[in-house]
């Protein structure tokens, strides 16, 4: 990836590309730290921090929630239209046509999901006012001493769908003029911004620095242990989103006129872990949504209020009992087989193969062929589910048990979760091909010139 890097600054072209995307995942960061008028900050931080949910928010915006900045939801609304709209895909014909139709319908799609996002981050930033009015956390004497409670909690809303809306756009602008995804991108800085500012904070402790009086003997061994244990867990990402089962096809040859076509092998690739971090994202969702609207009606409702502390007792992120753990790795497994269902088509595959003249040795084309490829995608589908699954409890049944027991600070152990880890990964080994295509592409332009 390094020498891709090099390679790619010293094309003009490229390294502007680069240079825009720099410039604005910079803006993005900014506004991570710009202060929303009427958040106090400091008891923002301290509701926010205490707050599993909000935790989980927080990190994939890099700390921008808890620092009540302008964009505190950051991308999380998009994020969460988007998995919406994939689901609605497959059950409504209309979407299932935009899907087919090339550009026109990307564009459709595209800006059915803005509705769907401003509808989110409408009820998310409501829900997240509504749930820290009475605590202080937002400022009675922003237009004036006689300002009323409801004027402030609206301007905050407005500021904060507008914060989301604009980083949806910086999104959109680097996958446009830039290089990659520029949604992935944005999440991917703010979740390295996140295990950043924890890195940074065992290095106060290490030193005696910052909030720190004196330094702690232990913060180098904590940091030590840490970084070994996320590079294993790196290595063992990158192994299996990189892993393929490969099923051979051999197609006839075929004469027509004077010219003879075909008579080559060639190969089916089929992911591990096609689905990537999409099935943990899913069952993320729906384990939290309960959460996230009886909290936003909890102090208004008394029932709302028991049902959400009997939630987070039971089934929250941080619960003690194993019933979370389980309700994880059977959401993450059906999402697996559901997600694979939708990208992996064993009798459209069987099809065309049949129609090209192709086959695979010792399979007879046709049913034979679709069975085979469906068996081979149900395994695979199993093996990456089980990974997953293991991806996403690392973080509660290692990382937690070792903060617990004074091994490393539980600022690390929420460094990274589970998905953080995975769309890490991803989005680097992406952003490695996109330089590398454009950098090929680049090259056969200068050819033909």
């Amino acid at each position: 990836m390094f020498e891709t890097l090099k390679n790619a600054f010293k094309n003009k072209e490229v390294r502007t590309k680069i240079l825009i995307t720099l410039a604005l995942l910079f803006i993005y960061r900014l506004g991570c730290w710009i202060p929303v008028p009427g958040i106090n900050p400091e008891i923002f931080q301290s509701e926010t921090g205490t707050d599993s949910l909000l935790g989980l928010i927080g990190a994939v915006t890099g700390n921008a929630l808890q620092n009540g900045a302008l964009f505190a939801i950051g991308i999380t609304p998009y994020i969460n239209a988007s998995i919406i709209l994939q689901l609605l895909t497959v059950a409504i014909p209309r979407l299932q046509e935009y899907s087919k139709q090339g550009d026109e319908g990307k564009k459709k799609i595209t800006q059915i999901t803005r509705y769907i996002t401003i509808a989110l981050a409408t009820i998310q930033s409501v829900g997240i006012v509504v749930s820290y009015a009475t605590s202080g956390a937002l400022s009675t004497n922003l237009f004036g001493p006689m300002t009323q409670d409801w004027l402030v909690g609206m301007f905050v809303c407005i500021i904060l769908i507008a914060g989301s809306m604009l980083t949806m756009w910086l999104g959109e602008r680097i996958t446009d003029y830039g290089v990659g995804n520029g949604i992935s991108l944005i999440i991917f800085v703010g979740i390295i911004s996140s295990a950043g500012l924890s890195i940074i904070d065992r290095f106060q402790a290490w030193f005696g620095v910052g909030d720190y009086t004196s330094p702690s003997e232990t913060a180098p061994w904590e940091l030590l242990t840490f970084l070994l244990l996320v590079i294993a867990i790196f290595m063992l990402i990158v192994f299996v989103e990189l892993a393929e089962r490969r099923v051979p096809v051999q197609y006839a040859k075929q004469i027509k006129g004077r010219k003879q076509y075909g008579g080559q092998s060639t190969y089916i690739p089929i992911k591990v872990n096609a689905s990537g971090v999409l099935p943990i994202i899913f069952a993320t969702a729906i384990i939290t949504f309960p959460q996230m609207i009886a909290q936003m009606i909890a102090p208004a409702s008394e029932g709302a209020a028991k049902f959400y502390d009997w939630w987070n007792t039971w089934l929250g992120a941080g619960s003690s009992y194993p019933f979370y753990y389980i309700l994880v790795a059977l959401l993450i497994l059906f999402f697996s087989y559901f997600y694979a269902q939708i990208q992996f088509n064993p009798e459209d595959i069987s099809r065309n193969i049949q129609q090209y003249g192709g086959m695979i040795n010792g399979i007879r084309p046709g049913k034979q062929t679709t069975e085979y490829l469906a068996t081979i995608s149900k395994r695979l589908t199993l093996f990456g589910a089980l990974f997953l699954t293991i991806i996403a409890l690392i973080p509660s049944v290692i990382f937690a048990p070792l903060s617990n027991a004074g091994l490393f600070g539980t600022s690390l152990v929420n460094a990274f979760s589970a998905t953080g880890m995975l769309i890490v990964v991803s989005v680097a080994l992406e952003f490695d091909k996109q330089l590398q295509s454009l950098l090929m592409m680049k090259q056969y332009k200068g050819f033909l010139k």
